[in-house]
């Protein structure tokens, strides 16, 4: 029986340290799970709100006024992303900041687009550039062109407390003829409006309010022009 019970196998000794190894990670790794972290949360998306004066009847004298082409916004390099922007003008207005948990649904230049195309709508045809180029096909006719480019479209910090969206549009008419293209006028806007409260959902406020009053501005003059 002495010699059965020495004849036992024993656990290696080399094998003791990786037991322990496993054993002490296995602990941490329980003692861990309740600190690992959250998903990262969806950043907020925004756009100008519905478009209320669309949905109301066209003017009577819609018809009456001519057609015009409405090709897409340009825009800067730094603006055709969705990051909502902001300047902080009483420290270094040169410089744009993105607001982490904020963005914009579309690219600014397509939210103006879409504004813009909708207040003409209500005075006269707004044709795309296929419309456009179907018409110059068929007719022989080109409609005149409206040409947009977006320069600025931030949300301006005055002081840490005071703040504004700031839109700055550029805005070009062109009549094409046999003689090739000629400017009829051109003209940049720079409209501002008040944000309501220094963050994200306040810029986006200020913003909304002077797109639609630099769109207000722009469908007057093209109108005047025209």
């Amino acid at each position: 029986m002495k010699n059965n019970a020495h004849s036992r196998p024993r656990a290696p000794a080399r094998h003791l340290p990786i037991l322990a190894v496993l054993a002490a990670s296995a602990a941490l790794l329980a003692a861990g799970c309740g600190a690992l972290p959250d998903k990262p949360s969806r950043a907020t998306l925004y756009d100008f709100g519905p478009n209320l004066a669309a949905a109301a009847p066209a003017s009577t004298n819609a018809s009456a006024l001519p057609p015009i082409s409405l090709p897409e916004i340009d825009a800067s390099m730094r603006l055709e992303g969705t990051q909502l922007l902001y300047r902080l003008g009483y420290a270094d207005a040169n410089e744009l900041h993105p607001y982490g948990q904020a963005r914009w649904s579309l690219a600014p230049a397509q939210l103006l687009h879409q504004r813009l195309r909708d207040a003409l709508a209500m005075r006269r045809t707004v044709l795309g550039p296929e419309e456009t180029a179907t018409i110059a096909r068929t007719e022989g006719r080109v409609p005149d062109t409206l040409r947009v480019s977006l320069d600025e479209f931030s949300h301006y910090f005055e002081s840490p407390a005071k703040s504004v969206g700031l839109v700055r549009l550029r805005a070009t008419l062109i009549r094409s003829g046999s003689g090739g293209d000629r400017v009829l006028a051109q003209r940049g806007f720079a409209v501002q409006r008040p944000a309501p409260s220094p963050d994200a959902a306040g810029g986006v406020k200020g913003l909304a309010a002077a797109s639609d009053a630099a769109v207000a501005e722009l469908v007057a003059w093209v109108d005047q022009v025209r």
